[in-house]
């Protein structure tokens, strides 16, 4: 028998409640590993901080460059 056959025998013979425990654990264990996984395919892969965030650049409004324009920066610090 293999593992995957005695853990499906196991949780059936469990409560709803405690099935419904053990797929959330498991889901947890699947999004650790992927989480894992991403994290090696990155450091492997050399993807920049840029390339990973790209989805979001530019989705804030904001002024063109507040390092530069000290307008923004009135009221702050001393």
């Amino acid at each position: 028998m293999t593992v995957e056959e005695i853990i499906i025998d196991k949780v059936k013979i469990l409560p709803p409640d405690k099935q419904q425990e053990a797929l959330d654990f498991v889901e947890f264990l699947l999004a650790k590993m992927q989480k894992q996984g991403l994290s090696n395919q990155t450091k492997k892969s050399g993807i920049s901080a840029l390339a990973m965030a790209q989805e979001y650049v530019g989705c804030v409004e904001a002024a063109d460059d507040l390092s530069t324009n000290k307008d923004y920066m009135d009221g702050y610090g001393g």
